[in-house]
């Protein structure tokens, strides 16, 4: 009878929840705590964006949808009256204008807009999960691959770039970048011409991806040398994809006038030159192929070819081998360049004691390491997935140690090693036969992999000096928000001179034009912004006549740097130390910011 009634009991019990169940609550929970949510309403109803290149883009694609023509991307408030041409792909601006066009009817233009820059960087990165799911469940199975968004959801580094209001367009790299990674660890003919197609985007929506590419390439190539014809498909088929969408893309976006002008700073000749050359090099191994017997062979065969390519491009482009910032003076690298943050140095930070890179740079190396490892000692059916990630993650944290924003694509591929680390941490746990050690040493390993572990001291730094906390994460930010600039537009149009990173803000949130904003190709304007705000009163005076400056602006916490040994004089002028006849104050109600009309 006893064990008739347990039977029925057993029976009755509930049914345990499934593992991947719980693996999609744990989503669910990663996703409700994120700061996203609280984000929304002001970036809704006040255009609160996190970055300037974020106000920019906004202005540029209001622009667009007011009727400013497709091919012409050069933005006439920003040193008029000639303007400043952008170099930004007109591929990331028609999904966000499509979506102001439709919903300005609706909500109005103010409040279409605040909506499409809430929603669309969440949007995008619903498709990065997806694709990232899919991706890992290749290889590891489906548990693994929910795993993978929650790692995801959890990278501080790469949630960051599709935080609302993010419309920038890294995350569209990441997700080209992370097509391409998992494209390369599938191997085949088809994924390889997915992944030279996702390559061609990236390069169509900014240079940054490059070294990725070339390690791409190369990954292919060599691939081919040591294995021959069995991975011959792979390298044909990125090669012909990357020769084929690459120009097009071009074209689409580049007024037909430009198709023959060389910049280095955006996809035009130079990179065209190497993404042709590099798909007429594959077709050429392809051909070649059965008269290469052997490793040396092929490496001499590709290696003839890449080098013609490669000595082509210096011939023909040889101002390119300096980077895209050619003919910026020195003056402008010491007090800009060298100044924004994507440009810092790993060493930069920690002299100038800014700890919050903690996020970034200990759990990519980590992950460097456990990709490296795996792909040396781990199974030998997903060696190659963990090659492809280690030879992303590792020229990322290199890239990074010497400029900050090499850590971007690679913290959107950390999940791809995280993720089997969470797993393997979750059947360590079920395991009976596990010691203590093994277990706890693969749980501390995936909390090492989680960015946002590594933020716990600072949080905790944070609550025992609010105060100073809160006071520098003020200065940095509340001269650009919309509540210190939008009044402004209570003046009448004019011609503004404000600090360098104020400018889009202004253009953003006010009518009014700009003479410096943080772009590499509006040097005139740059100079102006740094010795006019920096330098004498004859320097600022030269500069106010010679662009036709309306109205000076500064922001009491934020002084331009001081172009020589003494303490600028807007400075002095913004902390009431100095005055000048030729400057007449103006009262702006509602703002901090100092105002003075130039007479």
């Amino acid at each position: 009878m006893l064990s008739a009634a347990s039977a029925k009991l057993g029976a009755a019990r509930p049914a345990r929840l499934s593992p991947n169940l719980l693996a999609w609550l744990l989503v669910a929970v990663s996703a409700l705590t994120l700061n996203w949510l609280a984000d929304m309403p002001a970036t809704i109803a006040h255009l609160a964006v996190r970055d300037t290149d974020d106000a920019m883009r906004l202005v540029e694609v209001r622009d667009l949808v007011m009727g400013q023509g497709w091919f012409d991307n050069t933005q006439y408030r920003f040193v008029p009256p000639e303007g400043v041409p952008s170099h930004w792909s007109r591929l990331v601006d028609a999904p966000l204008a499509a979506l102001l066009w439709l919903l300005t009817p609706l909500l109005g233009e103010h409040l279409a807009l605040g909506v499409t820059a809430a929603f669309w960087p969440p949007a995008l990165f619903v498709l990065f999960a997806c694709l990232l799911y899919r991706g890992v469940r290749a290889h590891f199975g489906t548990l693994t691959a929910i795993l993978a968004i929650v790692a995801a959801l959890q990278t501080l580094g790469l949630t960051l770039q599709f935080a609302p209001g993010r419309v920038d367009h890294h995350n569209v790299q990441l997700i080209a970048m992370l097509a391409l990674a998992l494209c390369l660890a599938r191997g085949g003919g088809r994924a390889g011409a997915a992944a030279g197609a996702a390559t061609a985007l990236s390069l169509a929506v900014g240079l940054e991806t490059l070294p990725f590419i070339a390690v791409a390439a190369l990954i292919l190539m060599l691939d081919w040398v040591r294995l021959g014809r069995e991975r011959l498909p792979a390298f044909v088929g990125f090669g012909a994809a990357l020769a084929l969408c690459a120009p097009p893309l071009f074209a689409l976006q580049t007024a037909p006038h430009l198709w023959s002008v060389a910049a280095c700073d955006a996809l035009s000749p130079p990179w065209l030159w190497l993404a042709m050359g590099g798909g007429l090099t594959a077709l050429a191994c392809a051909a070649a192929d059965a008269r290469l017997a052997t490793p040396a062979a092929r490496l001499g065969f590709a290696g003839i070819l890449g080098g013609l390519v490669a000595a082509g491009f210096v011939a023909l482009y040889p101002a390119c081998l300096g980077g895209p910032f050619t003919g910026m003076p020195q003056l402008v690298k010491d007090k800009w360049l060298y100044t924004v943050n994507e440009m810092t140095p790993l060493a930069t930070f920690l002299e100038t004691g800014r700890w919050e890179i903690a996020v970034f740079y200990p759990a990519l190396l980590l992950a460097a390491l456990v990709a490296a490892w795996q792909a040396r000692r781990g199974a030998p059916e997903r060696r190659r997935y963990f090659l492809v990630a280690a030879l992303f993650l590792w020229p990322g944290l290199v890239i990074g140690a010497f400029q900050f924003r090499g850590t971007y694509i690679p913290m959107g591929l950390l999940p791809l090693v995280a993720a089997p680390v969470f797993a393997r941490a979750v059947a360590l746990a079920g395991e009976a036969g596990a010691s203590v050690a093994r277990r706890l040493g693969v749980a501390a390993l995936a909390l090492g992999l989680i960015s946002s572990v590594w933020t716990l001291p600072f949080f905790a730094a944070a609550l025992l000096h609010p105060l100073e906390a809160e006071e520098r994460g003020e200065t940095a930010l509340r001269c650009l928000t919309p509540a210190a600039v939008a009044p402004l537009a209570q003046l009448p149009p004019g011609t503004m001179l404000a600090l360098i990173r104020m400018g889009p803000a202004i253009l953003l949130y006010t009518p009014h034009a700009i003479v410096a904003a943080p772009y590499h190709r509006a040097l005139t304007g740059l100079t102006a912004g740094i010795e006019g705000l920096g330098g004498s009163e004859a320097d600022l005076r030269r500069h106010a006549e010679a662009r036709g400056i309306t109205y000076v602006v500064a922001c009491p916490d934020q002084p331009a740097p001081d172009t020589g040994p003494e303490t600028a004089f807007a400075t002095h002028l913004a902390q009431g130390g100095a005055i000048a006849g030729w400057l007449e104050p103006v009262d702006v109600p509602g703002t901090f910011l100092k105002v003075w009309r130039v007479r």
